[in-house]
């Protein structure tokens, strides 16, 4: 083996060391909040999944879950979500299921990314240009982003509620990468996170008002 060859397979073997694996048993997560948010082992599409669900309405803000491992800055999030309107969910409720990066302890501030599984194939151009979001709360919603600089933090990607959908996301700095479905292009580019370049914190998953959420094969590279 050349010196050229050896060194590919270091940095191969080095990205490959540096990939972890959190456990997504309920046990080993913490859920913000009261205690209306029921989190089970489940087997969702013939995979083994975590399985969070809401016992009674919560917040409009919805449901954030906080996963084992510290903090979190630059690196790549791989994990496959779905998510479905409860049987008792409203009319507006799309499915909503996502992660949110560099949270604060209690995931009142973060970088957030989701999905609106119920838009991906509605047959309303509009609601399909909606189906993915970035968000930063508390200051910068998605009602306030659509009214400032609509489009720009939103973006289409096909998608079915109840199925699953790989997200990729990469964080560097000030800028994050989100590919979804298996996309060789990301499907929403962030140039400007909101928390700003230096922002560390906790990984969390998350479901919006009204959603059945499944989330399973979590990876995370820190960077």
């Amino acid at each position: 083996m050349d010196k050229l060859a050896a060194l590919a397979l270091t940095v191969v073997s080095l990205a490959l060391m540096a990939a972890e694996r959190p456990s997504l048993a309920p046990q080993n997560l913490r859920p913000i909040g009261d205690q209306t948010l029921t989190l089970t082992q489940a087997d969702h599409q013939g995979r083994p999944a975590l399985r969070a669900a809401e016992s009674t309405p919560g917040p409009e803000g919805g449901r954030f879950i906080i996963l084992p491992g510290g903090d979190f800055g630059d690196g790549v999030v791989e994990l496959k979500v779905s998510g479905s309107p409860a049987a008792t969910a409203n009319s507006g409720a799309r499915g909503f299921v996502g992660v949110m990066v560099r949270a604060t302890a209690d995931a009142s501030a973060g970088e957030l990314f989701y999905v609106r599984p119920t838009n991906g194939r509605a047959e309303d151009q509009e609601r399909r240009n909606h189906a993915v979001q970035y968000v930063s709360p508390p200051d910068w919603t998605w009602q306030r982003m659509r009214r400032e600089t609509p489009s720009r933090y939103e973006s289409y990607a096909d998608m079915e509620p109840g199925r699953w959908i790989p997200l990729r996301l990469e964080v560097a700095g000030d800028k994050a990468r989100l590919y979804v479905g298996g996309a060789t292009q990301p499907t929403l580019i962030v140039n400007d996170l909101k928390r700003g370049a230096a922002a560390r914190g906790p990984i969390a998953l998350w479901i919006g008002p009204g959603t059945i959420g499944h989330f399973a094969d979590l990876s995370v590279e820190r960077r």
